[in-house]
C-alpha cells in the first residue's frame, strides 16, 4: 500500500469518528460538574490531534519507503540475474564462433604450411622483383599457387626471421613444398635461373667493365659499381687493397684488381656482389700454382714477386702489368716492354728517360680523347699522363691478365729504352733516341 493511501484512510477514520460524536449535557450536570472536570477535553478527541497524525504518517511513510526499496532491490536483483544469464549466453556463443573461426584458420594454415593439400608436384617459374619485400614475395607465391594463404605464410616468415632476406631473381620452384622448404629455396642464390655469362677481356678498365656488365644485364646499378670501385669498402677483406697508400691520388682504387675472366652473374646483380666475384678471383690467382717459363717447378705470383721484384710492391708490379697489357702487341712483346719500363725507371737522370712517355696513360681513365666527356674534352688533363709525370702513374690504367702480370714480374734482360709498333702490330725496340727515331721513320 502506498503512503498516500495510508494517509487518506486515517483522515477518513477521523472524520467518521467526529461525525458520530455527540455531546449530551444535562442542565444539572452542567451546574453540578466541578470546574476541574469542565476543563478536561474528551480523551478520544485528543487521540486524533495533529501531532499524532504526523507521527503516524511519518512512521507509515518510512515503512512504505522501506518496503518499496526492498521490492525495488528484488526487481533489480532479478534483472541483474537475467542480464548475467544473457551475457553468459552471448559470451559463450561469441567464444564458440571465434574459436571455430580461429580453429578453421589454424587448421587451414597448418595444412598450407605443411603442404598437405598440395600433393601435385610440378615446376613453376616465378619472378621475384627487385628489392622484394615479404608482401611482394608472398603475393607472387600465392598468385602462382605455390601457397594458398599469403597471410599465414607472412606470419611464418616473420616468426622464422626470414622476412628481410629475400632477393630478386627467377626461380623454378616445385608446387608441393612446405613453407620451410619454400623459404630455404628462395634464400639460396644457387637456385636462381636468371643467369648471364660475361667475358671480361684483358686490358679493360673500370669504366669499360661497368658499361659491359650493364649492357649484358649483369649489373643493376652502374653508378654504384663505379663508386664502390673507388672506395675502401673491401680493404679489411683483401690485404692487397689495404696495402695501397695513395688511394686519394687514384681515379679508381680497384682498377687493376678486377681480374679479367669469364664470369656467370645473376641478372641485375647487386654491384657489391659483382665486385666480390672479381676480387675473390684475383685473390685466388695470387696463390695459384702454375708453370712459368724459366722456373724449375710450379710457382705463384706471390713467390715470383718475392724472388724477382723484391724492391717493388705488388701494387707497383700491377701498375707495370697494366701498362704492359695496354701497350704490348702480343705475349712475347710483353716481356720486352716490361724490360723497357724497368730500364727507364732505374735509369740515371742524365739519360733523359725519366718520363715513360706512354700513350696509354695520356687520357686515363678514358681510353682515348674521343672517350672523354664532351664538356671537358678539350681541357681534360689526366693526372696519370706519363708524358708530364715522372715515374709510374698513381695507379693501374686497366685490369691486366695473367700473361701481363707474369711479364711484369719477369722482364727480358735488355738495354732497350724505347719501343714502337707499326700498323700491323710488329714491334721495334731501341737503346737510344736516335735508333728510336729511325724506327719511327721506317714504320711511317
Amino acid at each position: 500500500m502506498s503512503e498516500d493511501n495510508n494517509i487518506q484512510n486515517l483522515e477518513e477514520k477521523r472524520r467518521e469518528r467526529v461525525k458520530n460524536f455527540t455531546l449530551n449535557i444535562h442542565d444539572e450536570d452542567f451546574h453540578d460538574e466541578p470546574a476541574e472536570t469542565q476543563k478536561n477535553e474528551p480523551e478520544e478527541l485528543n487521540s486524533y490531534s495533529g501531532e499524532d497524525v504526523k507521527e503516524q504518517m511519518a512512521k507509515n511513510s518510512k515503512q512504505a519507503l522501506k518496503k518499496k526499496k526492498k521490492i525495488d532491490k528484488k526487481i533489480s536483483k532479478a534483472k541483474n540475474k537475467r542480464n548475467r544469464r544473457v551475457f553468459r549466453v552471448i559470451w559463450i556463443v561469441s567464444v564458440v564462433i571465434v574459436g571455430a573461426m580461429a580453429g578453421m584458420f589454424l587448421v587451414a594454415g597448418i595444412d598450407d604450411m605443411l603442404a598437405i593439400n598440395r600433393t601435385e608436384e610440378k615446376n613453376i617459374r616465378i619472378e621475384i622483383p627487385a628489392n622484394p619485400t615479404l608482401d611482394t614475395v608472398a603475393a607472387v607465391l600465392e598468385k602462382n599457387n605455390i601457397i594458398d594463404d599469403k597471410n599465414y605464410f607472412k606470419l611464418f616468415a616473420k616468426f622464422t626471421k626470414a622476412d628481410d632476406d629475400f632477393t630478386q631473381g627467377t626461380y623454378d620452384i616445385k608446387t608441393n613444398l612446405d613453407y620451410e622448404a619454400i623459404i630455404n629455396f628462395l634464400l639460396s642464390s644457387g637456385n636462381r635461373t636468371d643467369t648471364v655469362e660475361v667475358t671480361i677481356p684483358e686490358g679493360r678498365n673500370v669504366l669499360e667493365i661497368a658499361k659491359l656488365l650493364k649492357e649484358k644485364g649483369a649489373l643493376d646499378d652502374e653508378g654504384k659499381f663505379l663508386d664502390l670501385c673507388n672506395s675502401n669498402k673491401f680493404d679489411d677483406e683483401y690485404s692487397f687493397l689495404k696495402d695501397i697508400n695513395n688511394a686519394d691520388d687514384r681515379y679508381y682504387k680497384l682498377e687493376g684488381y678486377l681480374y679479367p675472366d669469364t664470369y656467370t652473374f645473376y641478372k641485375n646483380e647487386d654491384a657489391e656482389n659483382v665486385i666480390y666475384r672479381f676480387l675473390n678471383n684475383y685473390d685466388s690467382r695470387l696463390t695459384e700454382k702454375q708453370d712459368v717459363s724459366g722456373y724449375d717447378k710450379v710457382t705463384t705470383i706471390e713467390e715470383m714477386l718475392k724472388k724477382n721484384r723484391s724492391d717493388y710492391t705488388l701494387d707497383q708490379v700491377m701498375i707495370v702489368a697494366s701498362i704492359i697489357q695496354s701497350e704490348a702487341a702480343d705475349t712475347d712483346d710483353m716481356y720486352y716492354i716490361s724490360s723497357i719500363i724497368y730500364n727507364r725507371l732505374n735509369a740515371s737522370e742524365d739519360m733523359g728517360v725519366q718520363y715513360l712517355g706512354l700513350d696509354s696513360t695520356k687520357f686515363y681513365p678514358y681510353r682515348t680523347q674521343a672517350d672523354v666527356p664532351e664538356d671537358v674534352r678539350d681541357t681534360f688533363e689526366s693526372s696519370y699522363d706519363t708524358y708530364t709525370l715522372e715515374g709510374l702513374p698513381a695507379g693501374e690504367i686497366c685490369n691486366p691478365g695473367m700473361n701481363a702480370i707474369i711479364a711484369a714480374l719477369n722482364p727480358k734482360d735488355t738495354d732497350y729504352y724505347f719501343f714502337c709498333h707499326d700498323k700491323d702490330g710488329n714491334a721495334y725496340y731501341a737503346s737510344t733516341i736516335y735508333e728510336h727515331n729511325e724506327n719511327l721513320a721506317n714504320i711511317e
